[in-house]
């Protein structure tokens, strides 16, 4: 079984929640700078972050929530065998 390796290179983003444990961990096939213009002027604005995951899901964030964003490459799963 193969997998399916898009042209596109996806990044990761990371999106801390203020006053929670949890963050939004998800892939999108968004440039770099793109995420990051989107999020300043969310912030600037105070309106809420739009973003689209590479399953075409809407992520939507309010500025005032937002913790903090990290943007970066996105691992590559490693699927395989090995011997020990």
């Amino acid at each position: 079984m193969a997998t399916k390796k898009s042209s596109e290179q996806s990044i990761q983003v990371r999106i801390g929640i203020s006053d929670s444990n949890h963050e939004l961990v998800f892939e999108t096939e968004s440039a770099p700078e793109k995420v990051l213009s989107l999020a300043n002027e969310a912030i600037e604005k105070k309106t809420s972050l739009e973003l689209t995951d590479t399953r075409n899901r809407i992520v939507l964030v309010p500025a005032g929530k937002i913790a903090f964003i990290e943007i970066g490459d996105a691992s590559e799963r490693k699927v395989g065998f090995t011997t020990l």
